[in-house]
């Protein structure tokens, strides 16, 4: 009797989370894939489902991130009459635009100027001359600071800073930067009076309540609300980070800002920071603060963050948009592809319909699973006429996108289900052709130290290997 029992409460659970995954209306992929474990594995199936499952910022954060959210909707509605765009009837505003600022709220800004930075220590070198030259507020957001190198530099930079009297504020995802909050260089910078706060930490006794792998995955710095750098880059040095994964320096990219679209950037920093902390930043009180920016140069900008609070399709529209809206070329450079079908599907009609589309991915990765799925799904679209490229000089860590030449997306999202939809990331959208060709001329850089896809010997590989990758793409849409 009592073994019925036990057999009738597990699959009472199992049609019972099982009813609870139909009902969330989730892409087709993603339910198949969560009823095929809840169904098959007893018990840990159940709880896989109920750490990862579903999207909870946990009760108290949600209900937070409404009511904080609406005076920055404001801040950021007003924005087109601090910044006015040139009436020039030659330039008709972009779909794309359009989309992202019905999603979000924030407008195409004009009289930007941005720098590529693709080096390490030039990323580093101007980073500690801007934080160096701050008088009022030095504002970090970053995934991972990595005590050693490069980064205790960063620490000493923000140390002088708090000790000529600057409001630094430092907001670091709790998992991401776990050995950072483990060294000297927290109390350290406490002690100097440094705000710095661990975003999301992961409580394991409330995984019934909040996910636990939802993380901060954003890089930004803002300087006195003049100068802003966000990009793919963490603040760790890549001769010592990760070396024991045998796939070589992580490969970077940042943009340097001046001009208006630095004061988004500043408005998703303040958000974050109450969002975690409860608390507004000095004086800045939700709202502008300060004379609009000095219109600093030609680019067209717009600022994309997204998030578990943010509209939940709005990235993938925003790629599909972009890839879609292409007529000559495609480059996209990630670390971590494992597109869904729709991106599978717009990637390869782009190809089909004669669009030269290039991507660029590491030839080895860091996660074995992760390689496993994105070889299954460039197979697929090297046979549609995607040109694959697989960079040997090290782990490809640069996330961009350019279309035609004249519009680019840069920033910290990869194109995998994670970042679509887990992750706090930001974006850029730059309406600008100088700023693309300089990003494209980096993006044949990296091909040039590729080597291509080679489609016979994926057509010929060995059955388990096979097998290994068409198991992992079961997986995508979990990853």
């Amino acid at each position: 009797m009592n073994g019925f029992w036990l057999y009738a409460i597990d699959w009472l659970i199992r049609l019972g989370l099982s009813a609870r995954v139909i009902m969330r209306r989730r892409p087709v992929g993603v339910t198949l894939a969560w009823l095929v474990i809840v169904l098959a594995a007893p018990v840990v199936g159940a709880l896989v489902y109920l750490l990862v499952g579903e999207l909870r910022l946990g009760r108290d954060r949600a209900a937070r991130a409404r009511w904080i959210h609406e005076p920055y909707a404001r801040w950021l509605r007003g924005l087109p009459d601090r910044y006015p765009l040139p009436i020039d009837p030659d330039r008709p505003e972009p779909a794309l635009a359009r989309l992202i600022q019905a999603g979000i709220d924030i407008p195409v800004l004009p009289g930007n100027e941005l720098t590529l930075l693709s080096t390490t220590d030039a990323i580093f070198e101007r980073l500690i001359a801007d934080i160096d030259a701050t008088t009022q507020t030095c504002h970090l957001a970053f995934y991972i600071w990595q005590p050693g190198g490069w980064g205790d530099r960063i620490a000493d930079a923000v140390q002088r800073a708090a000790g000529r009297g600057v409001d630094c504020r430092v907001l670091l995802d709790a998992i991401g930067s776990a050995a950072f909050f483990k060294s000297t260089l927290v109390p350290r910078l406490r002690a100097a009076g440094v705000e710095v706060v661990a975003a999301l930490p992961a409580r394991p006794w409330r995984f019934l309540f909040e996910r636990l792998d939802l993380r901060l995955h954003r890089k930004i710095a803002v300087f006195d609300n003049q100068v802003a750098y966000t990009g793919s880059m963490n603040l760790v040095d890549p001769r010592l980070f990760k070396q024991g994964a045998g796939v070589g320096h992580w490969i970077d990219a940042m943009a340097r800002l001046r001009g208006p679209a630095v004061e988004a950037l500043t408005v998703t920093f303040i958000e974050d920071w109450e969002l975690e902390t409860g608390s507004v930043c000095g004086t800045i009180d939700r709202k502008p603060n300060s004379a609009p920016q000095p219109l600093a140069g030609a680019s067209f900008v717009q600022v994309v963050p997204s998030g578990p609070t943010s509209h939940p399709a709005l990235m993938k529209a925003v790629l599909l948009q972009t890839i879609y809206e292409a007529r000559q070329e495609l480059i996209l450079t990630t670390p971590y592809f494992v597109p869904d079908e729709a991106l599978v599907t717009a990637l390869a009609s782009a190809a089909l319909r004669g669009v030269a589309v290039h991507l660029v991915v590491p030839a080895k990765n860091d996660s074995k699973l992760v390689d496993l799925a994105s070889r299954a799904f460039e197979g697929d679209l090297a046979e549609a006429g995607v040109k694959i490229h697989l960079f040997e000089g090290g782990l490809l860590h640069t996330k961009s996108i350019t279309a035609d030449g004249q519009m680019s997306l840069f920033g910290s999202l990869n194109l995998d289900p994670r970042s679509l939809a887990l992750n706090f990331e930001i974006t850029l959208a730059v309406y600008d052709p100088d700023f693309t060709a300089r990003l494209c001329a980096l993006q044949r850089s990296y091909i040039a130290d590729s080597r291509d896809f080679d489609l016979t010997a994926w057509r010929t590989r060995p059955w388990g290997t096979r097998f290994a990758e068409n198991t992992a793409r079961l997986a995508g849409p979990l990853l």
